[in-house]
């Protein structure tokens, strides 16, 4: 199969990132944390690129990876702490993690110079920071792109249960992966975030609007919302939304619970970033 020791490269690395996630989302208490402290999902974006930063130098050292964050706090004084909390929990998953500046060696991996005509990977390590803070739904995003083409995508939705619109879930969360040309797959997880089921995505096949399911973002202003309602309303979807941060909306699409996702720019100037896409794309495109 083309591609599969990346694709099992992205598996296993982002497998090992919804375990540092789990970790960190486990010991937010809800309503402690003011809104404007943003402390638990910065220290799993700064683990989670460190781990597959790491990994990816191992197994793919001449591919650069395009990240989200940068690694100042992990060399600042100031957030000594931060460091700290950063650094334990790599070591959680990575026994090579020495001390707090081999870390932010590793996150600044992520932030080199991409040269578009080659390949490279782009991750978003915590997808949905505000749903992440409320213990609800965030993804991990990694994909593989070259000459602007998404050629493979992992998508990690831990906290997303198996049917929209249920409280609980049966599994302890998905992966969503797929390669270019050959199918997305869905992996859930069991107990200590092992792979207990495999089964092929195949997107809504339903074709009478007024039975279809959608998605969009939870954070919006009402004027966005309006918008988005106005489009459904348009070609006759009756449902009201299913509103879930992070890119588990694309997971909800590439599985058929949704059959569509509406995305109404914040701004005017506003510019998409390609790590909040392009695994969701790939997957979602791939399901059907």
């Amino acid at each position: 199969m083309k591609l599969q020791s990346e694709l099992e490269f992205a598996v296993e690395v982002v497998r090992s990132a919804v375990k540092i996630c789990r970790s960190v989302q486990g010991q937010i208490s809800v309503g402690k944390w003011d809104k404007g402290d943003k402390t638990p999902v910065t220290v799993a974006d700064l683990a989670v690129q460190a781990v597959v930063s790491r990994g990816l130098h191992e197994q793919f050292p001449n591919d650069p990876l395009m990240g989200e964050e940068g690694s100042e706090e992990l060399r600042s004084p100031e957030f000594a702490d931060l460091a700290q909390q950063v650094t334990q929990h790599v070591q959680t998953v990575r026994s090579d993690a020495a001390n707090p500046a081999q870390v932010a060696e590793w996150v600044e991996r992520g932030q080199h110079e991409i040269d578009p005509n080659r390949r490279y990977w782009v991750l978003d390590p915590v997808d949905g920071t505000k749903g992440f803070l409320r213990k609800e739904q965030y993804a991990i995003a990694l994909a593989l792109v070259e000459r602007g083409q998404i050629l493979l995508g992992v998508l990690a939705c831990p906290n997303l249960p198996t049917k929209l619109g249920t409280a609980e879930s049966p599994v302890f969360g998905q992966l969503y992966a797929a390669v270019r040309g050959q199918g997305a797959q869905r992996l859930d997880l069991g107990p200590n975030d092992v792979i207990a089921r495999r089964s092929e995505l195949r997107v809504c096949s339903e074709s009478n609007p007024a039975l279809l399911d959608w998605v969009e973002r939870v954070e919006s202003s009402d004027k966005n919302h309006d918008v988005t309602a106005q489009v459904v309303e348009a070609v006759g979807i009756v449902h009201e939304p299913h509103r879930i941060d992070s890119q588990a909306k694309y997971a909800a699409v590439a599985r058929g619970d949704a059959a569509l996702y509406l995305r109404h720019s914040l701004s005017k100037t506003y510019i998409e970033k390609v790590w909040d896409h392009a695994a969701g794309v790939i997957v979602t495109e791939e399901a059907g």
